[in-house]
C-alpha cells in the first residue's frame, strides 16, 4: 500500500478521471480527452493548446472542454471546471491512499476493459474510435504476439457498441482445427457464432444452398438475406487470431477474398455499408494473394508500437512506484518496451517479491521472472528444427541477420525478433542473452 501524495501525480488523476468516466458511461476518455485534461493540468489555456494539437482554440473549448468537464461533473457529482478538476479528482477517491499492490492483476491475457493498467499509444486509439463509426470501415491490427492486439480490439468493439452499433468478438485461436481446415464448416461457424451473438435464430439450412453456390456465395448471402437485414443499426465484425488460417491456404485464400469482397460492398451498397470489419493479426498471410483479393492492402492498418520512456513512467506509477529515469532505462535495456515484458516486471516488482536490480540480474536466467515466458518459446522452437537454427544465428551474431522471408514473418509473428528491411536482430536484450546462452549448446 502506498499513501498518496499531497501534490498528485499527472499519471494519478488520468487514472482516477478515467476510472470515474468508465464507471458513469462504460466508456473511457478518448485521447483528445486526455489532451485536454493533461494541458489542463499543466495549465496551459485552448489557445496553448490549440498551437499544440493543430486544432482550433474554439473546437477544443467548446467541443472538448466543455462536454469533458460536464462528463466528470456527472460522474463525480459534484460541478467541474477547467479551475477546480484537480481537487474535484483528489475528492473522488473513496480513501486517501492508492491501494495498488493488493489488487494488482496477474499480467496475463488482454487487459480488462476498467483496468487503469491499459496504455494507449498516441493517437492509434482515437484513430480506431473514429474510423469505426465510418460506413464500410475496415480496421487491420497488426502486430506480434504479446502486444496488446486483443486489448486495443476488445476496446475498438466496447466503443462501438457505446455508438449505436452491434459488435460481435470472434477469436479464432479457440475454433477447433477440423473447422478452420474446411472452408464450409468454417464459413458455417462464422455465420453461426455471429447470430448467436446477435441473438439470431439458426436458419443456416434454411439459406445454405449446396447445389448451386459455393461455400463465400453462401456464406455472403446469409449475412445479406438474413443477418443484417435483421439489425438496425451497424454491425462491428472483430475477428481475433486471423493468422490461425494462414497454414491452411485452401481455407484462407477464400475467407480473406470474401472478407475483401465485404469490404468493397460496404462502399456501394447501402446494405453492407452496415458492416464494419475489425481483424487483428500478427502478420500479413505469407501465401500469395491476389492483390484485389486481400484485405492486408485495403482499409486503415494500425501497428502497435513498444511503450516509450514516458508510458513506462506512468505505467509505473500506477503500480505505486516511484522510479527515476535511470530505473525506466535499466528496465529498458533488458526488454525494451514489450508492454508484456514490462508488466511482468512491474507487477513483480511492485508486489514486493523481487527489486528492480536483482529482476534485471536474473532476468535470463531460469530463476528469474520470465522463465516460463522464455521456456514457452524454447520449446515452441524445438518443435521446429529450421526454425530453431535461424534464431540460433540471429542471437548469436553482433549485428543483424538476413533469413529467409517465411523465416522473417515467423519469428516477427512471435515476438522474437524485430526486422530492420531484409535483416532482423533479436527483439530485446534479454532474448539475446537467453537464446544465446541455451542455444549455443544446441
Amino acid at each position: 500500500m502506498m499513501e498518496l501524495e499531497s501534490e498528485l501525480l499527472w499519471a494519478d488523476a488520468k487514472a482516477i478521471a478515467d476510472n470515474v468516466v468508465f464507471r458513469a458511461f462504460n466508456q473511457h476518455l478518448s485521447d483528445i480527452e486526455i489532451k485536454v485534461l493533461q494541458a489542463s493540468w499543466e495549465e496551459q489555456t485552448y489557445d496553448d493548446m490549440a498551437r499544440s494539437y493543430g486544432y482550433s482554440a474554439e473546437y477544443l473549448n467548446k467541443d472538448i472542454g466543455n462536454k469533458l468537464w460536464r462528463k466528470l461533473s456527472i460522474a463525480i457529482g459534484e460541478r467541474v471546471t477547467k479551475k477546480n478538476f484537480k481537487e474535484a479528482l483528489r475528492r473522488s477517491q473513496p480513501s486517501r491512499s492508492i491501494e495498488v499492490t493488493p489488487n494488482l492483476p496477474f499480467p496475463e491475457g488482454a487487459v480488462a476493459l476498467d483496468s487503469p493498467m491499459y496504455v494507449e499509444r498516441t493517437g492509434v486509439e482515437l484513430l480506431c474510435y473514429e474510423t469505426v463509426l465510418n460506413p464500410g470501415a475496415l480496421i487491420r491490427v497488426k502486430a506480434p504476439n504479446l502486444m496488446g492486439k486483443t486489448s486495443l480490439l476488445t476496446r475498438i468493439l466496447s466503443y462501438a457498441a457505446n455508438h449505436n452499433c452491434q459488435a460481435v468478438y470472434l477469436d479464432l485461436s479457440s475454433v477447433d482445427r477440423a473447422i478452420l481446415t474446411d472452408l464450409d464448416k468454417f464459413l458455417r461457424w462464422l455465420c453461426c457464432m455471429v447470430g448467436r451473438q446477435l441473438k439470431l435464430k439458426n436458419c443456416l439450412d434454411d439459406y445454405w444452398d449446396t447445389e448451386i453456390l459455393g461455400s463465400n456465395d453462401n456464406c455472403t448471402a446469409y449475412f445479406e438475406e438474413y443477418l443484417l437485414p435483421q439489425i438496425d443499426c451497424p454491425l462491428v465484425l472483430g475477428i481475433d487470431e486471423v493468422d490461425r488460417l494462414f497454414p491452411y491456404s485452401t481455407v484462407v485464400e477464400d475467407v480473406l477474398g470474401m472478407l475483401r469482397s465485404w469490404h468493397e460492398k460496404g462502399k456501394i451498397v447501402d446494405l453492407w455499408k452496415r458492416l464494419r470489419l475489425v481483424i487483428a493479426h500478427s502478420t500479413e498471410a505469407y501465401i500469395p494473394l491476389d492483390i484485389n483479393q486481400s484485405p492486408f492492402n485495403a482499409g486503415v492498418p494500425v501497428e502497435l508500437s513498444e511503450f516509450d520512456r514516458e508510458q513506462i513512467q506512468s505505467l509505473a506509477q500506477l503500480h505505486g512506484l516511484s522510479w527515476n529515469p535511470t530505473q525506466v532505462e535499466a528496465l529498458m535495456q533488458t526488454v525494451g518496451g514489450h508492454p508484456y515484458l514490462v508488466r511482468l516486471a512491474l507487477y513483480y516488482v511492485a508486489t514486493g517479491r523481487v527489486t528492480l536490480e536483482q529482476l534485471l540480474q536474473e532476468a535470463a536466467t531460469e530463476s528469474g521472472v520470465y522463465n516460463a515466458h522464455l521456456r514457452h518459446y524454447l520449446e515452441v522452437l524445438q518443435q521446429l528444427p529450421q526454425l530453431l537454427e535461424a534464431f540460433k544465428t540471429v542471437v548469436l551474431s553482433p549485428n543483424a541477420v538476413e533469413l529467409a522471408s517465411m523465416q522473417i514473418y515467423k519469428l516477427h509473428s512471435m515476438g522474437l525478433v524485430q526486422r530492420r528491411g531484409n535483416f532482423v536482430t533479436p527483439w530485446c536484450n534479454l532474448y539475446r542473452d537467453y537464446f544465446g546462452r541455451v542455444l549455443a549448446a544446441v
